[in-house]
């Protein structure tokens, strides 16, 4: 309507203004909200088939049969994953998750045939405790080390790592002795039992590596078998300096009863002699020797 437009009413005129058309609401873009974090633990309320978890579990707790209760473990078997993988994580790295993840099973089993729908407690919560009571009691049960060597070890090392945290200095046996409040007769003891032979596994890695393939212990482990070549080269510098002096007969002396360990009687055999006069010529022999070294420590 324009502004400002006359009407004729009874009795006179009337001005009347046109109204103000109210400026457009502004239009806010919707921003659109930040997806919610769905923890690892979270378990859905519907099953795979798409029934309500509480209607399996009310079948269940009516008629316990064996397809109910595979129902509720392949539902509930992230839980038993979730567990295992995070007590995994402070185990040594050849304890095997899966094997974790078997003994969880069992857990759960137990877990769902114990559960009481009327108690109204949540099952996950529930079968939490269980799963990690199952996978602790097969750790338990694979360590070959007794339960009270475990303790006392864990008692011995937590007394020293105290004392050294509070000191700044490694702890010597009489502070862990008054820090544990034992006689030295039961520290000892403790110290004795706290030290297994303990089990390495070879396959376990050994450091970390820039290329694809591992370091692990047994690329690493020692042949006591082979003889190191600087233990060679080392003796074979200490052999060619004694004998380089020495006739033949002597010098086989030194190498038979040396290096072959043969005895007085053998080497006289062998070289045709009588065992006296092998005696005599490896007191002499060592008389020279003897002051021949002298003389090059003097020397040095």
């Amino acid at each position: 309507m324009p502004k400002n437009q006359t009407f004729n009413t009874s009795g006179g005129t009337a001005t009347a203004e046109a109204p103000v058309e109210a400026p457009a609401p502004s239009v806010v873009p919707a921003v659109p909200s930040p997806p919610a974090t769905t923890s690892r633990r979270a378990i859905p309320e519907t099953t795979a088939d798409g029934r309500p978890i509480l209607e399996v579990w009310i079948s269940y707790r009516d008629e316990r049969c064996e397809e109910t209760r595979n129902v509720l473990v392949e539902h509930y078997l992230k839980l038993v994953r979730y567990t295992a993988e995070r007590l995994h994580s402070r185990l040594p790295s050849e304890v095997d998750v899966e094997d974790l993840m078997s003994s969880g099973l069992f857990g759960l089993i137990d877990a769902i045939n114990a559960f009481d729908l009327d108690r109204g407690v949540k099952f996950s919560t529930y079968c939490t405790q269980r799963i990690r009571g199952a996978i602790f009691d097969e750790l338990r049960a694979m360590d070959w080390v007794p339960r009270l060597v475990r303790s006392r070890t864990t008692k011995m090392d937590r007394a020293r790592k105290s004392l050294e945290m509070t000191s700044g200095r490694k702890a010597t046996e009489q502070e862990v002795t008054k820090h544990l409040n034992v006689s030295k007769d039961e520290f000892e003891k403790i110290r004795r039992d706290s030290r297994p032979v303990s089990m390495v596994s070879l396959n376990r890695k050994w450091y970390e590596t820039d290329s694809s393939r591992d370091i692990t212990e047994i690329d690493v482990v020692r042949d006591r078998r082979q003889e190191s070549p600087i233990s060679k080269l080392q003796r074979d510098d200490l052999k060619y300096l004694l004998t380089r002096g020495l006739s033949r007969a002597e010098r086989l002396i030194v190498v038979l009863y040396y290096y072959e360990e043969m005895t007085m009687k053998e080497i006289g055999v062998t070289l045709d002699l009588s065992e006296s006069r092998v005696s005599q010529m490896h007191s002499s022999i060592l008389a020279r020797l003897k002051a021949q070294m002298q003389h090059r420590t003097k020397e040095a």
